[in-house]
């Protein structure tokens, strides 16, 4: 009875709505005549169309109007939705870091545009351009908190540029867009980054304390006529990819040439079916090396464009804060050959089902078939995700998934224990209509051979974040055989109680915009261990926005770790571990400083100082920024981990640095270096990548990696490919 009303009191909760005022409106006016995209807004036409205007300033105040006009007009016809602007600026040169569509927001000024075309609260499109006609597009989910802008999609802007203003003209096809069948309203927002005078202004008011993309804080664009079913064309996205490769530690070098392709096939006005056979993902961009010097794996980013879409409906179940996701995309495509070496695996094909079956339901089916590697042991393996959403309250939804990997064939080198994992759950996420009050609260149970009992994840946590104070209470639990396969579980056996709070403050006068005090609580224990004591991690952070968008952070954090078993945070090779079965407190001060990012010439330095388990640590970074308006950026970052342990324990010296430049030769002729130093890896790794895109989203990329050893300096592996993939819309 007590957590039927516990989950009522949830629910309500999940559609409190607190002050809310009558939202902004703008009509889009329907037309029938055609729109010239010039940049100019010259047809007679615009002249008719009702303006959003009164922009609101977000940074540095949200107190007050925004010091420069922007007006916002939407015109539609059967097939496009059209949107001219125009904005004010101060006297002088534009912040602009590049000419590749989707560009950064902090380097660029931009106008972007909100979508929530189903009006959940929870998911959006968005659409950004700068005074220089440059694209960016993507999908925002969780409310507005998660900004994913590897999603692609065929629309059109132009702009003009003056002195004091730029004007722009979007066009967008309707069938680039979900939503309802007669569709009436829309929630919408435009804002815009004006980095030249260091504001960010919004249409319908934002609080500072949440983030400019907060789709709480919404207006309304309202159709003059409804609108018809949304018709997303059938499209195919076919590739030929040459690559020629060596590897110089075995001698061996390899030359294929792949055929493969994507389809992606509207279902209903809400869904998409997503088709992929033989996907190459040679073009993507790398990952940036790290120091990791903790005992447990980190989790990176998804980067490849057939995991995106709607990715928030399938990544998105389980632990907030990353600490037992029951599926996580980047596990398919790679595995552990027979000596423990994780490998790429290639993907056969898959198919997935996602979207929204109406305002309320979201539905996910991912499924892909991963190759069999006779030579690495490595079985064949069918990955399989479903998943279902229902949302409740204003921005407040369930959910429920079923996530197996089973392994295909009966080979000898597949153990009884990895036939298969199955793992199933429920997740309630909260969201108040002000967006003042989130939470999670899921369970999740395993299922393994001759392993059916206990496998549990659990987590309750909810945080209160009004204009002034930030309050996040944590309880989580794992089970010791709590397993998840394609998912991402750094470590088991734990029980958890996290607290924060933090109090912003908002200085009227100085430099300083604002600033925060917080105090974080971290503290694990080990069930099997009697609930022992295994982590505690207490931070003090001093927390500093500038005026000109620099930021500040000072920390002080007491740890204590007790490891079970001894542990080398060097991964040096042949070093004496620091011993288990045995308790370490250490405390440590870090500082870090960013420079405004509008700036041409930018820089940052972090440092670290103190304890380390039974030693000492030293760290210290930085990073250079370099900008050629409108044409190239350069960027240097270095990092050093200087670690110091008593005899006999090793001493480490850990370096890495990072090159990378972005040189733009114009909005469809693109190059990207990325040059990276690690001794800990003693590799020295380019990765240079000429992208030309001879056709809307179409390219023919030019790709070379080289690898070094660096002790002693030799070749290490080596590849070049040419790849060419075609958009076509049937």
């Amino acid at each position: 009875m007590k957590n039927v009303a516990l989950f009522g009191f949830l629910f309500a909760l999940g559609g409190f709505v607190l002050g809310q005022n009558t939202p902004k409106t703008v009509t889009a006016k329907y037309i029938t005549e055609e729109i010239a995209l010039d940049g100019t807004m010259d047809e007679a036409i615009w002249e008719t169309a009702e303006v959003a205007r009164d922009f609101q300033q977000f940074f540095p105040s949200d107190q007050v109007t925004a010091e420069f006009r922007t007006e916002v007009k939407v015109l539609y016809s059967d097939t496009h939705l059209y949107v001219g602007i125009y904005s004010e600026k101060a006297a002088g040169n534009y912040v602009v870091s590049t000419l590749k569509r989707d560009f950064g927001a902090l380097t660029n000024d931009n106008i972007s545009l909100l979508f929530d075309t189903f009006s959940d609260g929870t998911t959006a499109y968005f659409f950004g351009v700068t005074p220089y006609g440059v694209l960016r597009e993507g999908l925002v989910s969780d409310g507005g908190t998660s900004f994913n802008n590897t999603w692609d999609v065929k629309w059109q802007a132009e702009a003009t540029r003056f002195d004091d203003h730029y004007v722009v003209e979007v066009a967008i096809p309707f069938t680039s867009l979900k939503f309802p069948e007669g569709s009436t309203s829309w929630r919408f927002r435009p804002y815009r980054w004006n980095n030249q005078s260091n504001q960010q202004d919004t249409w319908v008011r934002v609080p500072q304390n949440q983030m400019l993309s907060s789709l709480a804080d919404m207006g309304e664009l309202v159709f003059e006529k409804p609108l018809g079913k949304s018709r997303t064309p059938l499209t195919l996205i076919p590739y030929i990819n040459t690559l020629t490769d060596k590897d110089y530690a075995s001698d061996e070098s390899n030359t294929q040439f792949k055929v493969g392709g994507d389809a992606k096939v509207s279902i209903g006005n809400g869904m998409n079916l997503d088709l992929t056979i033989n996907p190459d993902f040679s073009n993507v961009e790398i990952d940036d090396i790290f120091t990791n010097l903790t005992r447990f794996e980190v989790r990176l980013p998804e980067k490849r464009q057939f995991f995106i879409d709607n990715s928030d409906l399938f990544e998105n179940f389980g632990n907030t804060f990353n600490e037992a996701k029951p599926f996580f995309s980047r596990r398919i495509g790679l595995a552990r050959d027979a000596n423990g070496n994780l490998i790429q695996n290639d993907i056969i094909g898959g198919v997935r089902l996602s979207g929204k079956l109406n305002k309320d339901w979201r539905l996910g089916v991912l499924n892909i078939q991963t190759a069999k590697d006779e030579a690495n042991e490595i079985a064949s393996n069918n990955n399989l995700m479903l998943a279902l959403q229902r949302k409740v309250g204003s921005r407040s939804n369930v959910g429920v998934f079923w996530v197996n990997r089973q392994a295909m064939g009966n080979e000898a080198y597949i153990t009884p224990d990895e036939n298969y994992n199955r793992v199933i759950g429920a997740d309630y996420n909260l969201a108040s209509a002000n967006n003042i009050w989130n939470g999670k609260f899921y369970m999740h149970k395993s299922f393994q051979p001759g392993d059916h009992d206990g496998n549990l994840s659990t987590q309750a946590t909810f945080t209160y974040g009004p204009r002034r104070w930030r309050i996040i209470e944590d309880f989580v639990y794992i089970d010791e055989d709590f397993r998840a396969d394609l998912g991402f579980v750094p470590r088991n056996d734990i029980l958890k109680w996290g607290n924060g709070l933090q109090r912003i403050l908002y200085p009227k006068k100085g430099i300083i915009n604002t600033h925060a005090l917080q105090f974080l609580s971290l503290m694990y224990w080990r069930p099997t261990l009697d609930y022992k004591k295994t982590d505690h991690e207490y931070n003090l952070s001093w927390e500093v926005a500038f005026k000109d968008q620099a930021t500040a952070e000072a920390t002080f954090t007491n740890n204590f770790i007790f490891l079970t078993a001894p542990f080398d945070p060097a991964r040096s090779s042949g070093a004496i571990p620091i011993p288990g079965n045995q308790g370490y407190h250490f405390n440590q001060f870090e500082f870090e400083y960013l420079s405004n990012n509008t700036n041409l010439l930018t820089y940052g330095a972090n440092a670290k100082f103190g304890r380390f388990f039974n030693g000492n640590i030293t760290a210290v970074g930085a990073l250079l920024g370099m900008r050629i308006q409108p044409k190239a950026q350069f960027s240097l970052a270095l990092d050093y981990n200087g670690i110091r342990l008593p005899d006999p324990y090793a001493d480490a010296d850990i370096f890495f640095a990072t090159f990378r430049s972005d040189i733009t030769f114009s909005k469809s002729l693109f190059w990207n270096t990325l040059v990276q130093y690690s001794n800990q890896q003693e590799n020295l790794g380019i990765n240079s990548r000429l992208q030309w895109r001879f056709a809307p989203l179409s390219d023919l990329y030019l790709v070379y990696n080289d690898n070094y050893f660096t002790a002693p300096y030799a070749p290490r592996f080596r590849s070049i490919n040419l790849k060419l993939t075609y958009w076509l819309n049937l």
